[in-house]
């Protein structure tokens, strides 16, 4: 059997994501053993492959859901039609999540709602789960009023893309996402980005640092060089240095400091002759003349 390599990146983001059963389940498709995790039960398999799509490391399947256009045109009656059958699930789903959002939905939300539980397959009991989610994401950035049902639809098709179709799978994924938005709030805090929201650009970048695993130090470190160097927050220079530091693997101000293998510059030339260099052969015959001419 050949040997297993992990990349720095991988490691980081199971490390960072603490679950025992997602590292196995990671590990034993690495190195192709499929008899190790025969002993998982169903549930405890299916939630460390969710956690594995979730974190990106899961690379045996494709989305599903990749085009909303795709989705069906469901018509006032397929509305209709859920709302009145007996023990509608769908009914009460539509009286929870008017619930979580304080409205009352309009009847192209009710569409959308129905394409979530039918086309995306999302069960009612996880789709509830879905809108607080949302709802409490746009708090956290600011916004002013509740999400739209059509930005709840895209966070379905996610949602759906990355097999999140239980309650535990729902909890995991949200504990996750806390702990990022955790993170990335304590780097804006540490940049000073305070105030507003984050262009799509920077939490990008943001997001890549945290993902690298570097600690509070070695940012502020980085971000000093950038100002010292640019001004102020250039992201192209800071993203530049830290993907220095990232590729010796130095992720401390204090690793940093000690050492950080900057590329060498070419001596600089000056006007003078320096001892133990060769004479040009315009200086040998200017030192010619002179001897001739003291003679």
């Amino acid at each position: 059997m050949s040997d297993v390599i992990l990349s720095t990146q991988s490691i980081r983001k199971l490390l960072a994501a603490g679950n025992g059963d997602c590292a196995l389940l990671y590990l034993c498709r690495a190195a192709e053993l499929s008899d190790v995790t025969t002993g998982f039960s169903l549930p405890r398999l299916e939630s460390a492959a969710s956690l594995l799509r979730q974190l990106g490391l899961d690379e045996s399947t494709d989305p599903r859901f990749q085009q909303s256009e795709q989705r069906p045109e469901y018509t006032e009656e397929d509305v209709r039609r859920q709302m009145e059958l007996p023990r509608s699930g769908f009914r009460k789903l539509v009286g929870e999540v008017q619930r979580c959002l304080g409205r009352t939905l309009s009847t192209e939300d009710l569409k959308l709602l129905l394409g979530m539980e039918e086309y995306l397959g999302l069960p009612v009991e996880v789709i509830p789960m879905l809108v607080r989610f949302c709802v409490e994401r746009s708090r956290a950035r600011g916004a002013g009023r509740m999400p739209a049902m059509r930005s709840i639809e895209k966070e379905a098709y996610h949602w759906a893309d990355l097999g999140i179709d239980t309650l535990e799978k729902a909890a995991a994924f949200m504990q996750s996402e806390t702990r990022r938005n955790s993170r990335l709030g304590a780097l804006c805090e540490l940049l000073g980005l305070t105030g507003r929201r984050l262009t799509p650009t920077e939490e990008r970048y943001l997001q890549a640092w945290a993902e690298m695993g570097f600690a509070d130090d070695a940012i502020a470190l980085a971000y000093d060089k950038t100002c010292a160097n640019t001004g102020g927050l250039t992201w192209k220079y800071m993203n530049s240095i830290l993907e220095r530091w990232n590729a010796q693997g130095l992720y401390t101000a204090e690793q940093v400091q000690t050492l950080d293998r900057k590329p060498a510059s070419a001596p600089r030339k000056s006007g003078y002759q320096h001892h133990g260099e060769a004479l040009s052969p315009m200086l040998v015959e200017a030192a010619r003349k002179m001897l001739e001419e003291e003679s």
